[in-house]
């Protein structure tokens, strides 16, 4: 017989030990973990959502402005803001994604604790919630700049595809698995912020891949961000056509990075909780 409970001890709460988490996360529970970011991100600061499109905003018109004043044109075309546009928004939907999605256990940690919620719950909600607002702000910016801007440009909306999927599957692979390295080595996070600084100036944002020497090329082809940042500019360059691309190459580099981190999350998640 099994000892009586006594009414007056607090319920324990349940807790994510073995047999208790699901093996797929739910819509319901995805979408409950989106809203709840909405509100702490965007929803308690002055303009909310209005400072994810003036933030890259201001990085382009900067570099635009800094840059024509050095140079009399930029590498294609003749506006240096939409030059500067079509590198910058790719890396940044890029590292928007890496960076929250390698915080999303931290930041969903009390709720993980929950046999309703678990790590691919929160994971996905970071990914969804980032990729739908990093591709509306790369729409509205792009869109406002052709606007504005004096430029004839002819649209090709294939490359362009191509490059925001490369850039949301590299987000999502390295953001997996630096969420599981941070969780079980805090010290990765800074390790990790001081080996990817130049990565900025790596990516293509202010040059393209053909301005640089021989030895440069051979270095920068394995950043498959060099790689985004050349699609992206086929959609706006129609005489553009870069022969260096490797379009299975940037996918794969995210996959493989995605598949390391799910084995190293599904394996030591728990760890990583209890810790």
């Amino acid at each position: 017989m099994s000892a009586p409970t006594d009414p007056s001890l607090p319920t324990p709460l349940p807790t994510a030990g073995p047999g208790t988490t699901r093996p797929f996360a739910t819509p319901r529970t995805v979408m409950a973990l989106v809203l709840r970011e909405m509100s702490t991100r965007y929803g308690r600061s002055p303009g909310g959502y209005v400072w994810a499109i003036l933030e890259p905003l201001g990085s382009i018109i900067v570099l635009g402005l800094g840059f024509s004043l050095l140079l009399r044109s930029p590498s294609l075309g003749s506006s240096f803001i939409l030059f500067y546009a079509t590198g910058y928004l790719p890396f940044n939907l890029y590292q928007s994604l890496s960076l929250t999605i390698s915080r999303a256990i931290s930041f969903s940690k009390p709720l993980l604790f929950y046999p309703a919620v678990t790590w691919v719950d929160a994971v996905l909600a970071r990914f969804i919630l980032n990729s739908l607002t990093g591709i509306l702000v790369t729409y509205l910016l792009l869109a406002g700049i052709l606007a504005v801007a004096d430029t004839r440009v002819v649209l090709d909306a294939q490359p362009m595809l191509v490059a925001i999927g490369q850039a949301m599957i590299l987000g999502l692979g390295v953001g997996v698995l630096n969420c599981a390295l941070i969780g079980l080595m805090p010290t990765w996070e800074m390790v990790w912020s001081i080996f990817t600084r130049p990565l900025f100036l790596a990516s293509g944002i202010f040059y393209i891949y053909e301005d640089l020497p021989q030895m440069a090329q051979d270095i920068l082809w394995y950043n498959p961000l060099m790689h985004v940042t050349g699609y992206m500019r086929m959609g706006f360059y129609p005489m553009y056509e870069p022969e260096y691309l490797a379009p299975a190459y940037a996918v794969g580099f995210g996959l493989i990075c995605l598949t390391m981190g799910l084995i190293l999350l599904g394996r030591y998640h728990r760890d990583i909780l209890n810790d």
